[in-house]
């Protein structure tokens, strides 16, 4: 472990705060936003942050742009969504993230405000996410960027999402193709009772109790792809930027989604953070190391557009 990964860990330790499992569903989602606000870095100034929104089923669903540059020729894409288990999270949690994404990737970034559970469990969330990346691809009037391809990118249940909608458009493409998908530090197979998840089961950020609270409040379909997606046909999988992190209680679970890509030849990427928990992302304020780690993981999706155009 990382010296400011353990100094980080010791102070959230120290603050003794009830577990997600055991507050009520605002409190777990105000605390999940409260420890994004006080670990991750400043939110950065882009000449566009703009809030969107498309429609689906009579149901409005926010999406909010991000970009460094005020207008672009046509290009790649980034859809992100977001994690917190397909329960906690929302646009607010990840702002930050999403504004040093647009910057470092120069790429404009669209994420997703997907209905959560347990109001909408499994499968609405994650076909919100797919509904989604349709719709920016099919309508470049709405979000002023003229997509060319997309890249579908999310952290936990957002990179659970982000493979399962990158299976959903192989099946059925959208108005333009997946050019890459980076799933963060992703649950991509069922994680109870993986050797991750016993080794950090508690004091690693997430721990087993929360984990088991989201999985009970999603609710997803243990044999089916659109839950745990390394059910799914990985022969037409897209260029992938995969990164886990070492410390993580669903660790393996990213581990065996490389297993199926290497197994089905597909053209990936595979960084294993060393050092860092779970959410690593979302921490660089308290834990400046992985800024750097957010650095590689762009420099390597930048590397895979360059060789897959």
């Amino acid at each position: 472990m990382r010296p400011d990964m353990r100094a980080f860990l010791d102070a959230l330790a120290a603050m003794n705060g009830p577990p997600i499992a055991e507050m009520s569903l605002e409190d777990a989602r105000a605390s999940y936003r409260a420890l994004h606000a006080m670990a991750d870095r400043p939110a950065r100034d882009l000449a566009v942050i703009r809030d969107l929104a498309m429609e689906r089923d009579g149901v409005e669903i926010g999406l909010r742009l991000y970009d460094a540059r005020e207008s672009r020729e046509a290009g790649p894409v980034i859809v992100f969504f977001h994690g917190g288990g397909y329960v906690i999270g929302d646009l607010e949690t990840h702002h930050n993230l999403c504004t040093e994404i647009a910057a470092l990737a120069d790429l404009p970034v669209i994420a997703v405000d997907y209905r959560r559970a347990p109001e909408h469990p499994f499968p609405v969330p994650v076909e919100d996410c797919e509904a989604a990346a349709r719709w920016i691809a099919g309508n470049p009037g709405a979000t002023g960027r003229k997509a060319t391809g997309l890249v579908l990118m999310g952290d936990s249940a957002g990179g659970n999402a982000s493979i399962v909608v990158g299976q959903q458009l192989a099946q059925a493409p959208a108005d333009v193709p997946v050019a890459l998908q980076v799933p963060l530090f992703p649950l991509a197979s069922d994680a109870i009772g993986s050797p991750s998840l016993d080794a950090f089961a508690d004091g690693f950020v997430l721990t087993r109790a929360a984990i088991e609270f989201f999985d009970a409040a999603y609710g997803a379909d243990r044999s089916d792809p659109r839950g745990f997606p390394v059910l799914g046909d990985h022969a037409n999988a897209p260029p992938t930027v995969l990164v886990t992190a070492s410390l993580d209680p669903i660790r393996d679970s990213g581990r065996d989604y490389a297993r199926v890509l290497a197994e089905n030849g597909a053209d990936f990427v595979y960084l294993e953070i060393s050092g860092v928990t779970h959410s690593f992302t979302n921490l660089r304020a308290a834990v400046p190391s992985a800024q750097k780690d957010l650095e590689r993981v762009i420099a390597a999706m930048t590397i895979m557009l360059e060789t897959s155009a």
